[in-house]
């Protein structure tokens, strides 16, 4: 469903070019889902701020971004972007492994580190991402030969040089990530307890420790773990307790994801009756909400929004099962409520606009112009936002915005040719040189480049 917004999450369709573990299966661009939410942009940028500074990097600079993806992986694609599969964030055990992947990753960004296709490389293979934390997420999937990293001979002569240089890529990330947590004060035992799960995995996979890693993109996870031990151990911040205040918050937004990305029987058995923590409150509203039971999703929201009454996160979770229950009318006060106590989130802001639109009311149009306006100003970034925000202006028959809302959700989902068009209709209505027509223009010029370039390209 791309652009749309399900119980906080906000998912949207992008072209992330992602390869497999090994050389042998990575495939041309695909589609991957993005999973947007406010509270996990919030924490992740907590936890990460130090990590950020430490390499050296502008925190403002850097994202941190949720792939829709049951496999453990995390990678870079060139650019301060670091992309975390959500299947990564179900297999730690603590906010403190994450912050090892991250760190790992950030020492591609902050070392400069080529995308593949950058060395010439990409052909056929379709190689693009400097990145794959775990070298065994292919045999993870199923497509055991490749992960092994099985190579026909004439394919060996050819990579061999190449699976040099990404191991040493890898190693490297890994030295450098140490010291980044050692010099933002977070203690490295996570990164040493991440890399001896992959090492089990590695096991169960049946991937031998004894042999050489020639063959592989990345060095053999005991390898790793030999190169890492004694640089962790010696660093000051070694015996230094965990953020417990990270870790809780970690605890509730891997729960909320697991309810939201995985089967709801699989939540609801993690997450018995007998639980309740705020985490398995959280976890069951999604999974009976997606389950179809929406009494039971509401009672679960009701017993977190009792627990912590100002939290922004609860009332948007009670607000949306409302608002998605069929009654948008009852879910304004508690997301008008979780708005105010997020300082205006642009997503929590996107879903309380929605929500104004979805009473149908006229008199509900001003407010949520307002509230749109400004989240899309806080986050350009988000063509569920823009669709409804197009949805406030047809309303109000302002064609001409209507159309520049529709460029810009057209514009950041890749439709170049509706980006055009959509401009084109802008600026025909717009005041010439205001800042709208400014910007009609912008997104004008970009999509005729874009469009040129696809041209180009097909005729290749």
């Amino acid at each position: 469903m791309a652009g749309g917004s399900v119980l906080g999450w906000v998912r949207h369709a992008a072209t992330v070019v992602v390869a497999s573990a090994s050389l042998l299966a990575a495939p041309s661009a695909s589609a991957q889902s993005i999973l947007r939410d406010a509270e996990t942009e919030a924490l992740f940028a907590d936890m990460s701020r130090d990590i950020i500074a430490a390499a050296g990097l502008a925190p403002a600079n850097v994202r941190i971004v949720v792939i829709n993806d049951p496999s453990i992986n995390a990678f870079v694609a060139g650019g301060q972007i670091v992309y975390v599969h959500s299947g990564l964030i179900d297999a730690a055990d603590n906010a403190n492994e994450v912050q090892g992947v991250i760190a790992h990753e950030l020492g591609h960004v902050a070392n400069g580190h080529i995308p593949l296709q950058d060395q010439g490389y990409s052909g056929a293979m379709g190689l693009s991402i400097v990145s794959l934390v775990l070298g065994i997420a292919a045999i993870a999937a199923g497509s055991g030969e490749a992960g092994a990293g099985i190579l026909a001979a004439g394919q060996r002569a050819a990579l061999g040089k190449l699976l040099a240089f990404t191991r040493v890529q890898e190693s490297s990330a890994d030295a450098a990530g140490a010291r980044y947590l050692n010099t933002a004060g977070i203690t490295g035992r996570g990164m040493l307890s991440f890399f001896k799960k992959l090492q089990n995995m590695e096991y169960r996979y049946g991937i031998s420790q004894s042999e050489g890693s020639f063959e592989r993109t990345h060095p053999l996870t005991g390898e790793r773990l030999a190169a890492l031990d004694q640089v962790v151990r010696s660093a000051p911040t070694f015996s230094k307790a965990a953020d417990t205040g990270i870790d809780a918050r970690f605890k509730r937004v891997q729960a909320k994801l697991r309810g939201y990305v995985n089967e709801p029987r699989q939540t609801l058995v993690k997450y018995p009756m007998t639980d309740q923590s705020l985490p398995a409150h959280y976890a069951r509203a999604y999974a009976y909400h997606l389950s179809g039971y929406p009494d039971q999703a509401a009672k679960e929201a009701a017993a977190l929004v009792k627990a912590e009454p100002n939290d922004p996160y609860f009332l948007e979770l009670q607000g949306q099962i409302l608002l998605e229950g069929g009654d948008p009318g009852a879910a304004l006060p508690p997301l008008r409520e979780a708005t105010a106590a997020s300082r205006s989130s642009p997503l929590i802001a996107t879903t309380f606009g929605h929500a104004l639109l979805a009473t149908e009311d006229a008199a509900h149009l001003g407010e949520a112009e307002k509230v749109l306006r400004l989240a899309v100003q806080r986050d350009n970034d988000n063509p569920w936002a823009w669709m409804q925000l197009g949805t406030v202006y047809e309303r109000k028959g302002d064609q001409p915005r209507t159309a520049l809302a529709t460029a810009e959700r057209a514009s950041l989902m890749g439709d170049a040719r509706t980006a055009l068009f959509s401009a084109r209709a802008a600026m025909a209505g717009l005041p010439q040189g205001s800042s709208d027509w400014i910007r009609a223009q912008d997104i004008l010029l970009v999509s005729q480049t874009q469009m040129e370039k696809d041209r180009k390209e097909r005729r290749r």
